[in-house]
């Protein structure tokens, strides 16, 4: 803040002076900014106290994203800055999808820290836990892998359903949807 930089013309006309991030380097706007540097770097000061506060609160939190998946993790689609910051805001905390910066998509079912940018000079963690069920996202985040092949549960249940077809006769079990009894 308070720098003056020479940049190329259509940046300056096209994105820094409609967005008013900076003023033309003239004698009048100079004075000005003095006038206005110190209310400036208090309203600045005051954000970063604000954004800190929050920041203590928000470190180290989990949400959990719940979404569609393959067998083996992968995403039908990926996880946006903006889901990310749904699931946030929807967590108490208010946060943009701009100050949720991804450098890399996430494409896979698991636990992933991203950084939240509150403010430029304040930078907190959370944790997203990506999943397909609430089931799945507390087993990942008691530290289980739910892409291993199989639990002992589905095992139990897969034995127990070879048990159950072995007692009937051949054709005699429960029909699967769409068979037609024979007459």
């Amino acid at each position: 803040m308070g720098d003056e930089v020479k940049v190329k013309d259509g940046f300056g006309r096209n994105y820094l002076l409609p967005q008013k991030k900076a003023l033309r380097a003239t004698k009048a706007n100079r004075e000005y900014f003095q006038t206005q540097k110190a209310q400036l770097e208090a309203q600045n000061l005051k954000q970063k106290g604000e954004a800190e506060k929050v920041g203590k609160k928000l470190e180290g939190q989990t949400f959990a994203l719940l979404r569609q998946a393959g067998d083996r993790g992968q995403l039908y689609g990926s996880v946006s800055p903006r889901d990310i910051s749904d699931v946030i805001t929807a967590g108490g905390f208010t946060v943009s999808r701009t100050q949720v910066p991804l450098d890399k998509a996430i494409k896979t079912i698991g636990l992933f820290p991203v950084v939240v940018v509150l403010h430029p000079e304040v930078r907190v963690t959370v944790t997203i836990n990506v999943a397909r069920t609430e089931e799945e996202a507390e087993r990942q985040a008691r530290g289980e892998d739910v892409l291993a092949d199989r639990t002992a549960e589905e095992e139990a249940s897969a034995e127990a359903k070879i048990a159950a077809e072995e007692l009937f006769e051949e054709g005699a079990g429960p029909k699967e949807d769409g068979e037609e009894a024979e007459a």
